[in-house]
């Protein structure tokens, strides 16, 4: 009997000990895994840095626009760049990509998020976040103002001798090459100038997103955006962020949020499409 109770207090000892050491593990353990934590997740690295580092085309007026000569950034993405970064006490640096490399370049860790007219898609949504996203848009005809008419429709512009041009790399592309198969079909390399071989008469049509059909038509009197309100298809623009970090993807979610509810990005808007 003496010994059935000398073991038992020799456990309850035991227990104690252990449960002791728990506890004096707890504290030192806990930061440990902040710290782990904080270097995860760029919504930590990127105040920390104080650099938030944008993938930008610059050729996709009015979301982004890189001037040759001063080799400044501006646009509606631009803008909005300029205030995610302001919200993490950072400064935007602006890295040049094409809508080739877009999102393998911000897989790869070249930028910690892809800003710029950017539309989502499952391709690319297999190898990046996308951010709640802040418009709707989708595939309509930018023509010379006199063949607005001639071009309602994609069975309009899919005929024997139309002239059919586009952007490499992106969504347009895409589009145009899943529908376009006997009309002429040029590849143009550079966005910024694709708009004056339609002016020149070059080209007859292009099929882009409404939002650019929209801005084209206010800047060159010569073209007319063709039914920008009741677009081919359907799809959205969002930022790209890298994939796994759901923390910083949270976070842009709910700046998207209140951007577009607070009269933040429609001031930005605004003031390019005025």
């Amino acid at each position: 009997m003496r010994r059935s109770v000398t073991l038992s207090a020799l456990a309850a000892v035991l227990a104690a000990t252990a449960a002791g050491s728990a506890l004096a593990a707890g504290p030192t353990t806990a930061p440990a895994a902040t710290a782990k934590h904080q270097r995860g997740t760029l919504l930590d690295r990127v105040p920390e840095r104080g650099v938030l580092r944008v993938c930008t085309t610059g050729d996709y007026r009015p979301f982004t626009h890189l001037d040759p000569k001063t080799g400044d950034y501006t646009g509606i993405d631009i803008d909005m760049a300029r205030d995610l970064a302001k919200s993490l006490d950072a400064k935007p640096a602006f890295v040049a990509t094409t809508w080739a490399k877009l999102v393998d370049d911000l897989a790869a860790g070249r930028c910690d998020v892809a800003m710029g007219g950017v539309s989502v898609t499952l391709a690319r949504a297999r190898k990046a976040y996308f951010s709640d996203p802040y418009l709707t848009d989708g595939k309509t005809p930018v023509v010379r103002c006199e063949d607005e008419q001639k071009y309602q429709t994609l069975e309009d512009i899919d005929q024997p001798g139309v002239r059919v041009i586009v952007n490499p790399g992106g969504t347009n592309e895409q589009f145009a090459r899943a529908h376009i198969k006997r009309a002429t079909l040029t590849v143009h390399p550079d966005n910024t100038t694709i708009f004056d071989e339609i002016i020149a008469g070059r080209a007859d049509v292009m099929m882009t997103d409404a939002s650019e059909t929209r801005y084209q038509a206010k800047i060159h009197p010569e073209l007319c955006a063709v039914h920008p309100d009741k677009p081919f298809s359907f799809s959205e623009k969002a930022y790209a962020l890298p994939r796994g970090d759901g923390e910083f993807k949270e976070y842009v979610d709910q700046w998207v949020h209140l951007a577009t509810h607070d009269g933040t990005y429609a001031k930005y808007e605004q003031e390019w499409m005025k």
